[in-house]
């Protein structure tokens, strides 16, 4: 059995660029599924990935310095009968410039664009901390999605 992985709130705020107080306000309107353990919330990595799959709303309160992109893709599936498996990950890049983050998300948003079909549902976030030159990339969707998006990064990477 796998063992499920849970977040406060504060870590899943900082995960997603957003103030601890919006995903409060996520959980208590019922958008972001969570568990009370005490006096204190947890949210299970499945609760964050099917919160992710919806789309809710960006963050309100943008800090300066702080860029943000989101894209998704939505296309209907024409084969309900196959088993649909979907992967989250986020990828840490630290020392990064804004250039080169703007270079990698273009690039990363461009191969979105032009992605297979089978693809669908795919969920690209990306938010850079320009004080902390710091990139964060949040992906959802298909297994291969997942594979084909960490390895364009890490070419991406390696070729600079």
């Amino acid at each position: 059995m796998a063992k499920d992985i849970f977040y406060t709130i504060y870590q899943v705020a900082d995960l997603l660029g957003m103030h601890h107080k919006t995903i409060r306000n996520f959980i208590a309107e019922g958008k972001l599924g969570a568990t009370k353990v005490g006096k204190q919330w947890r949210i299970s990595d499945s609760d964050l990935s099917a919160f992710m799959e919806k789309d809710n709303k960006k963050s309100e309160g943008k800090i300066e310095g702080e860029t943000s992109l989101e894209f998704m893709t939505n296309t209907m599936s024409t084969d309900i009968t196959k088993r649909k498996i979907t992967v989250s990950s986020v990828i840490d890049i630290n020392d990064i410039s804004k250039s080169e983050y703007m270079r990698l998300s273009n690039t990363l948003i461009a191969s979105m664009n032009s992605r297979d079909t089978k693809f669908q549902d795919s969920t690209l976030h990306v938010k850079y901390y320009e004080s902390e030159r710091q990139l964060k990339i949040l992906l959802w969707g298909p297994v291969k999605f997942i594979e084909s998006m960490m390895e364009l990064v890490t070419m991406l990477l390696e070729s600079d």
